[in-house]
């Protein structure tokens, strides 16, 4: 049976076999027995990794270490609040950092901050004062590419890339339709992300 650690665009943490192309960690979720029993805690550095960096190995949710979180890609993770780790990623932490604060002036944080700074901010971003997902609406033609919406009309994630809306699915993208620039969606991805995506930074989605 597959552990519950593959995250949704809407942030939930589900068990499906796929694994997807990107590890994430927000802390420990888990229990001694391999159980999420949170989906959040204290810590705010979320982040994306690579699944094999230096020949690194781990044992899955092991008791009392971060639990291991997977994304079908980038835009998945970013849709959810996690950011590029700036270890086993560095190159593509710098461009995301250096997007995140062109698009995000407001937060007045400086030229170069430290990342804690950013992590404090997007925390806050990603979640409501009850700790729910923050979601708003916003007009299709205003989003970027890589941001993720879900249609007014039914229940399912939609990826904006070239155009188009792709349907997500825990295996991939299925389903394929114009994206409609008048058309009013709920925003799955956090804002400050969707600012960053404005400024130019692209993840990496599969081909």
């Amino acid at each position: 049976m597959p552990l519950q650690n593959r995250v949704t665009p809407f942030g939930r943490i589900i068990a499906v076999p796929n694994r997807g192309m990107f590890m994430g960690n927000r802390g420990c979720l888990h229990d001694d027995q391999r159980r999420i029993v949170r989906q959040v805690c204290s810590y705010k550095a979320w982040v994306a990794c690579l699944t094999v960096f230096r020949g690194r190995k781990r044992k899955l949710m092991t008791p009392g270490h971060y639990t291991e979180l997977f994304f079908l890609d980038e835009a998945t993770a970013l849709a959810v609040g996690h950011r590029p780790c700036g270890e086993c990623r560095r190159v593509d932490y710098r461009r995301f950092k250096t997007a995140w604060l062109a698009g995000n002036p407001d937060t007045r944080l400086g030229a170069n901050p430290s990342v804690k700074l950013i992590d404090q901010h997007m925390h806050s971003d990603r979640l409501t004062d009850t700790g729910k997902k923050r979601i708003y609406r916003a007009v299709c033609g205003d989003l970027p590419d890589g941001a993720f919406v879900r249609l007014l009309d039914t229940d399912d994630a939609y990826l904006v890339w070239r155009g188009q809306l792709h349907r997500w699915t825990p295996a991939g993208y299925d389903l394929t339709r114009p994206a409609e620039p008048d058309e009013i969606v709920e925003v799955l991805t956090t804002n400050s992300i969707v600012c960053a995506l404005i400024a130019g930074y692209e993840p990496c989605i599969p081909a």
